[in-house]
């Protein structure tokens, strides 16, 4: 099943002469000409026992199909605040193939002044219109949306989620048939919880015999306003809630503070572990890039690599602001393969529309002030102070060496050297780089040596990548880095540093002459790389349950690490993932063992 095209106008909503938003594709009303607050929440927040249905709960999830303008969102979340229970959490989840803009949401939301905080707040973080999965943070509210740009199928098996309640609202099934089908009710009642509600405006014959199919008792009720019935649905069993869970933390680089970060914002306890300080490892340099890999597949591979992307930038922005030392990053292209490659990748659909841009030669050399090629102009991307972003991240620190991390009851014991036991957790997330595959099953990984170089410099220049990088510090410029595989020394070497300038000076000759006779530091790391050059993250294989492997970044640590984090500590605290289940394989720790099994190898 596929969407139908999309609109010949970009904007899928136009204005009525009654002042009312329409869809220009199926040429309906976004919500009831009436009140549609007042009918999101009879249909809807009543509809599906709200707020009862979350009482006592610690975590409650609700599914939407059609988001709109986002109005069904708002009613929940108003609700949501004015009877949540103490330190819950609420999960959203929405799709919507043809999404508005902020603008024209809150032309739409301003008939409901009483909504105009909670629509400010979810307008200042309206998600983009990429292709792919945008999550929306509201901590205020203890709730986060995660809204799928995607085909309504394409979203619903990808999604990880069991939905206490879902909103059935796609436009009328008269209209939108691909929303109502058969096979999308079955995916909505095989992604629900025990006990899980259903309701929609809709008593239409098909959609009461596909949620039947899929399992729920069907009821039809009184409708709003003119609509003289509506649906209200429920499956059979009564829903179960975990409790809060303490995950220990093994590792204080950027995938040990980005997964204490994420464990907090789903309401866990992280307790992070690191015997040598913050950035010990490999994510110490005085700066680091976030740019996304760059992949013209347009597959799983290169949808991850864009959700990463967006996801980081937008994390360090709204979470880290002070750890920000430059925005905007030129990607060189110095071969005409680069080139088209590039400009695949700008115009895939994975990036917001200004996200990635290909540059001529002349504007390349205009901003780099020396020769250049074409580029690849990324405004968006990042270079970040990794020492702020892992001090606003980490939390409270236990300065311990584990040795050894043994399950104990329901959960695990991590001891030091001499057998002293410095914590026990629910769950253990290991992030350690090479070190993770010392305390638990891992896929083999790889060290790679990396020196980079730095000079204190007034020069300043935008940041540049090529292969080799040159990037703005807070008081310098930091270039390099070699890649040494198999290597595990970690002191500077001054053949090393030549080899850095080398690297620059084939790039960028002028920048290299200018900063020749500085004198320069360095720093030596070790990064942990896997055979397909792809994360870790995810259940350890073979390993106790609630032990989880988070390494195996390579030099993208900063890029990668704040979304699979997010899927890492959902994951172990049982919440839904930010990540598609096609996306989550590609970092499944599991994966190197599905592949021999597929190809008969032991």
């Amino acid at each position: 099943m596929s969407d139908p095209a999309p609109p010949a106008s970009d904007d899928p909503l136009v204005w009525g002469d009654d002042g009312q938003p329409r869809s220009r594709l199926f040429g309906d009303v976004y919500f009831s000409t009436e009140d549609g607050l007042a009918e999101a929440r009879a249909v809807f927040l009543d509809g599906c026992g709200l707020p009862d249905a979350w009482a006592g709960r610690r975590r409650f999830v609700v599914g939407e199909l059609g988001f709109g303008t986002g109005l069904n969102t708002l009613a929940l979340l108003d609700l949501w605040s004015r009877t949540r229970p103490p330190g819950a959490r609420l999960h959203v989840f929405s799709l919507e193939g043809y999404p508005i803009t902020a603008g024209e949401a809150a032309r739409a939301h301003a008939r409901w002044p009483e909504l105009a905080e909670i629509s400010a707040l979810l307008r200042g973080r309206w998600p983009g219109r990429a292709r792919g999965l945008h999550r929306v943070d509201l901590p205020e509210l203890g709730a986060v949306l995660d809204l799928a740009v995607l085909d309504v199928a394409e979203a619903l098996e990808g999604w990880d989620g069991r939905a206490d309640a879902w909103f059935l609202d796609g436009f009328s099934p008269a209209l939108n048939p691909q929303m109502w089908g058969e096979d999308v009710l079955r995916l909505v009642g095989a992604r629900s919880a025990p006990g899980a509600r259903a309701a929609t405006f809709t008593v239409a014959g098909h959609v009461r015999r596909g949620l039947a199919a899929a399992g729920f008792a069907v009821e039809k009720r009184p409708g709003y306003g003119r609509k003289r019935e509506r649906l209200e649905a429920r499956l059979p069993g009564e829903p179960a809630d975990s409790g809060p869970r303490r995950v220990a933390v093994v590792g204080g680089g950027i995938a040990g503070a980005a997964a204490a970060r994420a464990v907090r914002a789903l309401g866990g306890e992280a307790v992070l572990v690191e015997a040598h300080g913050l950035g010990a490892g490999g994510s110490g340099n005085p700066a680091a890039l976030v740019t996304p890999r760059l992949d013209a597949g347009g597959g799983p591979p290169a949808k991850l690599f864009a959700q990463a992307f967006r996801r980081a930038i937008q994390l360090y922005g709204a979470e880290a602001a002070d750890a920000v030392i430059a925005q905007g990053v030129l990607q060189l292209a110095p071969g005409e393969r680069d080139a088209l490659r590039f400009g695949k990748v700008a115009a895939s659909g994975l990036f917001e529309p200004t996200a990635l841009a290909m540059i001529p030669a002349t504007e390349t050399a205009s901003r780099l002030g020396e020769p250049a090629p074409d580029a690849l102009d990324q405004p968006a991307a990042l270079v970040v102070d990794p020492g702020r972003v892992l001090a606003a991240w980490a939390g409270d620190i236990v300065p311990a060496d584990v040795a050894a991390i043994a399950p104990a009851g329901d959960g695990f014991s991590l001891r030091d050297a001499a057998g002293a036991e410095i914590l026990r957790a629910d769950a253990v997330i290991l992030a350690a780089g090479l070190a993770s595959a010392a305390f638990g099953p891992c896929p083999p990984l790889t060290p790679v040596r990396g020196q980079a170089s730095w000079a204190t410099t007034r020069e300043r220049v935008p940041a540049a990548a090529w292969g080799g990088y040159a990037v703005p510090t807070a008081d310098g410029l930091l270039f390099g880095a070699t890649h040494d595989r198999g290597e595990t020394a970690t002191e500077v070497r001054a053949d090393d540093h030549a080899r850095n300038r080398g690297t620059l000076a084939a790039a960028l000759p002028a920048l290299a002459a200018r900063i020749a006779d500085l004198p320069l530091e360095g720093r030596a790391s070790v990064r942990a790389t896997t055979a397909d050059r792809l994360p870790l993250a995810g259940p350890a294989d073979g390993g106790p349950p609630g032990l989880f492997l988070l390494t195996g970044f390579g030099s993208r640590g900063f890029s990668w690490a704040p979304l699979l984090a997010e899927h890492v500590a959902a994951q172990a605290l049982g919440a839904p993932s930010p990540l598609p289940e096609p996306l989550a394989d590609l970092v499944d720790p599991a994966r190197f063992r599905r592949r021999a099994e597929r190809r008969g190898l032991p």
